[in-house]
């Protein structure tokens, strides 16, 4: 039984952050619920909203339920084979319903918060700038609380019980867990295309209409769309992004934990009461989570203070300053008994947490206002055209530096474990646990970052509900102010999402070969080598490759098509009820509603289920094809690992691609919006809100939707790793 009193494994750390974290997270409550809800005119709105977003997660979470039965099913019953009963079974059943389960609570608690932070924003905002900030701010702050306790609680929970059901087994321990990490994806996977498809077809369709061709402004009453539009903020950036964070963490752990194994089987250390490497995850991400709350209650503003960002950067500075010292300190204390260079490791996790600092820098140098941006607004000058060509330039452009800067973390934290391995042990695996410390350091002030993207929606919600409800210039503008740093927050927390993605993607990837090789019972060495030269691997290369493009495209059209339908029930609207123009007839809001929950429901289900089906009926395919000779019997688990690896990359660049693409397209509009190249109404604005239209399924659908896809194709692998070596 692990004793996590025990002061060597420092695993008492886990409960007292879960408690400090409660207890942020109740006073931070306890704080917002007390704060005034507005005019009866802003609580209606608010109502509407939250009624909305509620009835479309029962139905979303009906479908994601009802799939993962099944799934969960197929994966108990698989056990029953022999030769799967150590990697599948009812283990990895019931691990994987909770991890789909806790996915599904965290973006329901992401969404329920935004909801009702978003009305008490607004009516904050009628007394002054600084306690609209500090709503929605402590707002966000909760999710981001609540969502990584979950995270961190839940995965040490099943770990615990399995640990001790195993016979206080290790290996066979994952082997289980694994399953959390694969339901955590699933669901996500869901919530995040789901919303994303929800929350961009309604956001197209009142613009397309409301702006364009009525020229009202964006948050207008009279515009049918704009109700659906305030609901998609929520489930989208909030269900959707809470989920995302989730699974991250909760993948990267457990991927993070294999590894971990890897090192003491190669150092000859696997020997009961000897975890400390794989410890060392959890109890960093359990600091991390206090720092992030220290942070959080660092982020304060002055009654004349107006710069938001200087705060927000106060505060996240504060907190990856305090993961530094918290994970020198724990990394110190677990692993100094095993190795004098365990600082090396500290050094892999301050790559990591630079490389999250650079790619947010980078993110923010793309999609704020700075020369990218300003460009595309010029092109805007001559027409939709050039808007579009200069905004997909941009798009391109914003992969290199990005991908520049994971490659050196990869190899700068690859080559300090490597260098930290002790004599007469692999130095490989002691690598990958460097890439491994160093992607879980950078996660370690996820509730930081999901507190900044989850303010962006509260602030967004809360500017629709100032203008809907017809407050005052004043209120408007402080609203307007929040909401244009809500964006920023928004994109640069999906480039962190993405940088986090790229890592974790790789350590999965590593995590995927060490239990193919403990499968087969050899060193990681003889296994984790691919050559992609060999034809029949290299086309599990290209399967990989054209997934994340079959993704995208699926994701992309399914916005256009709920787009479609909302355009002609807002057109038909205004055609058949001229009042809603003249203001003496209210807008059908809940057909709108209605119709992007239909869309995004009807077209998440197929694209949601390509990462799943691909590899697996791919792997086994191979397997069937090829298990039978003895010169290409393993190709089947190294064409699949070419899959993995390929579609990662792809999808790296894909995400860049689309996220900081449809960002600067959002920007370029809004810098037009005040009143820069003819403001509002002009050539240029029109040409701008055409391009932010294309941009708006690329950052809100498709690109924060692959950052789910290549953890989950890892995942999905991890699980079924034994279909392609045994069958």
């Amino acid at each position: 039984m692990i004793d996590i009193l025990d002061t060597n494994n420092m695993l008492f750390m886990i409960p007292i952050a879960a408690v400090v974290a409660l207890i942020f997270a109740l006073y931070f409550f306890r704080n917002i619920w007390s704060r005034d809800k507005g005019t009866p005119e802003m609580q209606k709105i608010s109502d509407a909203i939250e009624t909305g977003a509620m009835a479309y997660l029962r139905r979303q979470y009906m479908t994601i339920g009802i799939i993962s039965i099944i799934l969960a099913i197929v994966l108990a019953l698989a056990g029953l084979v022999e030769s799967f009963q150590n990697y599948l079974g009812w283990k990895v059943a019931i691990a994987f319903l909770i991890g789909a389960g806790f996915s599904i609570l965290s973006g329901f608690i992401g969404m329920k918060i935004s909801v009702n932070a978003n009305i008490r924003t607004a009516s904050a905002a009628q007394k002054s700038f600084k306690d609209a900030f500090v709503c929605s701010f402590r707002g966000g702050a909760i999710s981001g609380i609540a969502v990584s306790t979950l995270s961190l609680v839940g995965l040490f929970a099943v770990f615990f019980v399995y640990f001790s059901l195993q016979d206080e087994n290790m290996v066979k321990t994952l082997h289980a867990v694994v399953g959390y990490a694969f339901g955590a994806s699933f669901a996500a996977l869901f919530a995040q295309l789901g919303g994303g498809i929800y929350t961009k077809a309604a956001d197209v369709g009142a613009d397309l209409v409301g702006k364009v061709e009525a020229g009202i402004p964006e948050d207008d009453p009279r515009n049918p769309a704009v109700i659906a539009d305030l609901v998609g903020d929520n489930v989208g950036d909030c269900a959707g992004r809470g989920a995302d964070i989730f699974e991250s963490t909760a993948a990267e752990i457990i991927g993070s934990m294999v590894i971990g194994t890897a090192v003491l089987t190669a150092a000859g250390w696997m020997v009961p009461g000897h975890y400390n490497w794989v410890f060392l995850p959890l109890v960093l991400m359990a600091f991390g989570l206090i720092a992030s709350l220290i942070g959080i209650l660092c982020v304060r503003m002055r009654e004349d203070e107006v710069n938001v960002f200087k705060q927000l950067n106060l505060g996240y500075y504060i907190t990856i300053v305090l993961v530094v010292v918290f994970m020198t300190i724990a990394t110190y204390f677990m692993l100094h008994q095993d190795t004098s260079q365990w600082y090396f490791f500290v050094g892999a996790g301050i790559v990591g947490i630079v490389l999250g600092l650079a790619i947010v820098y980078i993110t923010q140098y793309y999609t704020g206002d700075h020369k990218p941006v300003k460009g595309i607004a010029d092109a805007s000058e001559t027409g939709a055209a050039t808007n579009v060509i200069e905004g997909i330039a941009v798009g391109m452009e914003s992969t290199v530096l990005p991908v520049i800067c994971i490659v050196v973390a990869i190899i700068a934290s690859y080559m300090l474990g490597y260098f930290a391995a002790p004599d007469g042990a692999s130095p490989m695996a002691f690598g990958l646990y460097g890439t491994a410390i160093g992607t879980i350091a950078m996660l370690a002030s996820s509730a930081f970052i999901l507190a900044e993207d989850t303010f962006g929606p509260i602030t967004d919600n809360a500017g629709g509900i100032a203008e809907m409800s017809n407050q005052p210039d004043e209120v408007r503008a402080r609203t307007d102010k929040l909401d244009m740093a809500g964006n920023t927050t928004k994109a640069l927390t999906k480039g962190y999402a993405m940088a986090s993605a790229a890592l974790a993607a790789f350590l999965l990837f590593a995590a995927f070969f060490e239990i193919v090789a403990e499968i087969k019972g050899v060193e990681l060495t003889q296994v984790f080598q691919i050559n992609i030269g060999q034809p029949l691997i290299f086309c599990g290369a290209l399967i990989g490759a054209v997934l994340v493009f079959f993704f995208a495209s699926l994701a992309i059209r399914a916005v256009r098509r709920a787009a479609g339908e909302m355009i002609e029930e807002v057109r038909r609207q205004f055609r058949e009820d001229p009042g809603i123009m003249a203001g003496t007839s209210e807008p059908g809001y809940a057909q709108c509603v209605d119709i992007a929950t239909r869309g995004a429901l009807r077209a998440m289900v197929v694209p949601a289920m390509l990462p799943i089906l691909v590899p697996v009926v791919f792997g086994i395919i191979y397997r069937l094809a090829f298990g039978g000779t003895e010169e290409f019997r393993d190709f089947s688990y190294m064409a699949v690992g070419a899959l993995i690896m390929v579609g990662t990359i792809v999808g790296i660049l894909m995400a860049n691609f689309l996220n900081n693409g449809g960002g600067a397209w959002d920007n370029a509009k809004k810098y037009i919006e005040e009143g820069n190249h003819g403001g509002k109404r002009s050539p240029a604005h029109s040409a701008a809100v055409v391009g932010d239209t294309i941009g708006d399924p690329f950052k809100d659908t498709a690109g924060p939707s692959i950052h789910v896809l290549v953890k989950l194709l890892s995942t999905v692998c991890l699980v079924t790793a034994v279909l392609f070596v045994v069958v």
